[in-house]
């Protein structure tokens, strides 16, 4: 490199320092995470999907510091997705901490420094840097960028053990509500039925609309025009530019099927044959693929049939959801409204959102149980999700896959989340029964 274009780089990437610690951090909604955002000698890899504020949150780790009595000065956040900084590689990064460290030298090796590097993917043999910044230098250090740059498994080879990965959902529903100008109860088992019914309303609406921040507060049809729009983007460059798929519209095709038919079953062999009949040439192994390939860029979630042998749990259809309920009116096709699918698609992203390992369980007699979530070290749960319960048939046949499953599972707790829980009569006492929108709360119950 000519060193004019080395002095170059200096004073963009100073510039940048400059801007960074003469700025407090902007106002933003606080995200509410599980377990811990750091450990001693990682990095902190902030993945998710696009859009769903993960530099908002590098942005809410540096006002938590600031609101501890950290000074800006030891807070610098570099955005490296800069058309300035085209070209820039690993070996000019040591410019930054140069720079830096003239400027603050007596902070050198005596005070932690909060490093927030926001699309670090863009610079080839970012790896090598923060491993050496991590190695040499007394700080902490959050990374972000795109999904398809930095999935949870390339962190961890890439990283060589020194990374640490946290997840950024969508709002939940008490981010939504705290988003939206709503008080959030803090004794939830004791709410007024005014109370209550405020929150069933709120859910209701948090159901249709979803949680991606960009679009709280839109009319509806420029809503799902930004929805669509960030689908388009994740397959196009998350998926297609990035794993090299050249069979774009069996990816069009798949992606309008998973997202327009959320907690339904999907089948390898079924989409295969559908699209062969349409004329669609694909191969079930690339269909496998694809799945694969949206769940990593967390446009999809999935979830596998609970089975003691991989065999079982490979020849059973997966069930497939949005990582955001939102996203559900964009590619419907029925032209009905299904809050029983939101429903049960917002509660799959809560117990991901929760650290649960979560499956489904089909009972010997062929019924089934929504999920079986597993906390780490806790105790498993078998969830029934249903939007009403008016109807005695609905009733019995939720009781009645939870029964079944809790024979084949012991160990696990029984619950029906329901929208209308003041319909549940005739419930067995052994299942706990939740008002959707307090257990999305974290119904302590």
């Amino acid at each position: 490199m000519e060193p004019d274009a080395t002095a170059l780089y200096r004073a963009r990437l100073v510039e940048k320092l400059t801007d960074s610690l003469a700025s407090l951090p902007p106002p933003s909604t606080p995200r509410r995470l599980y377990g811990a955002v750091t450990l001693p000698g990682k990095a902190t890899a902030v993945i998710g999907a696009r859009r769903a504020g993960k530099t908002t949150f590098l942005h809410q780790l540096r006002r938590e510091r600031l609101e501890r009595r950290i000074p800006l000065e030891r807070l610098p956040y570099i955005n490296f997705e800069d058309e300035r900084l085209e070209g820039l590689s690993a070996a000019h990064l040591h410019l930054l901490v140069e720079e830096y460290y003239r400027g603050y030298p007596a902070l050198r090796g005596r005070e932690t420094v909060t490093w927030c590097l926001d699309e670090i993917h863009v610079v080839p043999g970012w790896e090598r840097f923060v491993r050496r910044l991590l190695d040499t230098e007394k700080v902490e250090v959050f990374l972000s960028g795109s999904s398809a740059a930095l999935l949870s498994r390339e962190v961890a080879t890439s990283m060589r053990g020194r990374g640490w990965e946290v997840v950024i959902h969508p709002f939940s529903f008490e981010e939504y509500l705290r988003h939206r100008g709503h008080e959030v109860p803090e004794q939830k088992t004791r709410l007024t039925s005014r109370r209550r019914t405020e929150l069933e309303h709120a859910l209701r609406t948090y159901l249709e609309s979803g949680g991606f921040p960009e679009v709280q507060g839109l009319e509806v049809g420029a809503r799902q025009a930004v929805l669509s729009q960030y689908v388009d983007v994740a397959m196009l460059r998350d998926v297609a530019e990035r794993h090299g798929v050249t069979n774009l519209a069996g990816l069009r095709w798949l992606v309008r099927h998973l997202l327009g038919n959320p907690a339904g079953t999907f089948s390898v062999e079924k989409f295969y044959a559908g699209l062969k009949s349409q004329g669609i040439a694909i191969s079930r192994d690339t269909v496998h693929q694809l799945v694969a390939f949206l769940e990593d860029c967390f446009l999809v979630r999935v979830a596998w049939v609970e089975a003691a042998s991989e065999r079982r749990r490979m020849v059973n259809p997966r069930k497939a959801y949005p990582v955001d309920p939102g996203l559900i009116p964009v590619f419907d096709r029925t032209g009905r409204t299904n809050r029983g699918h939101a429903l049960e698609t917002a509660v799959r992203v809560e117990l991901e959102r929760r650290g649960m390992q979560v499956t489904y369980v089909r009972t010997r007699e062929g019924h089934e149980v929504d999920f079986l979530a597993r906390p780490a070290g806790g105790k498993p749960a078998l969830l029934q999700v249903c939007a009403e319960l008016d109807d005695p048939e609905t009733r019995r046949r939720e009781v009645r896959a939870l029964t079944e499953a809790s024979a084949e599972h012991p160990r696990a707790s029984l619950h029906l989340i329901t929208e209308t829980p003041e319909s549940a009569v005739g419930i067995p006492r052994g299942v706990r029964v939740h008002s959707a929108a307090v257990w999305l709360l974290g119904d302590p119950s």
